[in-house]
């Protein structure tokens, strides 16, 4: 790739996720203006841009500590609302800087377990099929698990895949044992030396304890073939769930132990103010963001790009 496509690619990657995060770049932005133009700054406008950011998901810590950001030097003076989004863009920066972080397929461990875990409609099955697509194009050899055993809809999804990738996948009926197909599914693929093995999983809902204790099974049963498995446990969350998202985090932790988060559906009606509250509560690395259905609209999370996005600050 020459650099004037790099180059056409990372803008085009910028306009859909700045137009991913319009909702909430917007309700900041408009607010915020509406503020500054009307009164010299103090006290009570910082209360009233801390409950902007309140209000855009970001966690009452980081709206707190924004607005005293602004307020640093500016009492009594009048702010536009430009000075006020690069103070947000820096704090936000501030917080995901530390969690946005690769992926690393640790090349000793074959294969590389990770182990896909959600919600049902947040996203997991196409975001296994385009981890699988980037990890093929990156030459390494991948296998897929069907262990959504609920849904006949996910083992075709994650078949489909698995042809548009040439990459095998183990799958049983409907309704069949999911920490049996796990086993099966690792068994194969430490056989074949096969470089990453993707298990997919039922959507659990959080209040569900059972299928909480059916995820911790699949774990348990997969150590009979590997006691270093999952390597690694994304949790995909669905950037339009807002402050549910916060549980969600907490429940499948508890559960799965996750490692990394994923965050999917980052269009027009999406909540993205949402991972810097998680940034700042849980520190869990977040390693990608999707901003659509196709195979490049996942891409690895950078701090600047989404903190300046949500401010709304034009690249």
């Amino acid at each position: 790739m020459n650099d004037t496509t790099s180059e056409k690619s990372k803008i085009s990657w910028w306009r859909r996720l700045s137009s991913g995060l319009k909702r909430t770049s917007s309700s900041i932005g408009t607010a915020v203006a509406d503020l500054v133009t009307k009164r010299k700054l103090d006290r009570a406008m910082l209360d009233d841009i801390e409950d902007v950011l309140l209000r855009a998901d970001l966690g009452t810590e980081v709206a707190a500590r924004v607005a005293a950001s602004v307020g640093v030097g500016r009492y009594d003076k009048s702010i536009s609302a430009d000075e006020v989004k690069s103070v947000v863009a820096a704090e936000v920066e501030k917080v995901l800087a530390p969690v946005a972080k690769s992926l690393v397929i640790d090349e000793t461990r074959k294969p590389f377990v990770i182990l896909v875990v959600g919600v049902n409609g947040s996203g997991k099955t196409t975001t296994i099929g385009k981890l699988a697509a980037k990890f093929s194009a990156e030459g390494r050899k991948v296998m897929l698990a069907a262990g959504d055993t609920f849904r006949a809809a996910a083992i075709d999804q994650l078949k489909i895949w698995g042809e548009r990738t040439k990459s095998p996948v183990i799958a049983g009926a409907q309704g069949s044992d999911s920490a049996s197909l796990a086993f099966n599914a690792l068994s194969a693929a430490k056989e074949g030396k096969l470089d990453v093995l993707l298990v997919d999983t039922a959507g659990r809902l959080q209040n569900k304890s059972e299928l909480m204790k059916e995820l911790e099974k699949l774990v348990r049963v997969m150590r009979k073939v590997d006691d270093t498995t999952p390597h690694a446990v994304l949790l995909v969350l669905d950037a339009t769930v807002g402050q549910n998202a916060l549980s969600q985090v907490e429940a499948f932790h508890r559960t799965a132990g996750v490692t990394g988060l994923v965050m999917t559906k980052l269009d027009g009606t999406a909540r993205g103010g949402i991972l810097v509250a998680l940034a700042e509560k849980h520190a869990l690395p977040v390693h990608f963001i999707g901003v659509g259905e196709g195979i490049e609209d996942l891409a690895p999370f950078t701090a600047r790009d989404f903190a300046q996005a949500i401010a709304g600050i034009e690249a």
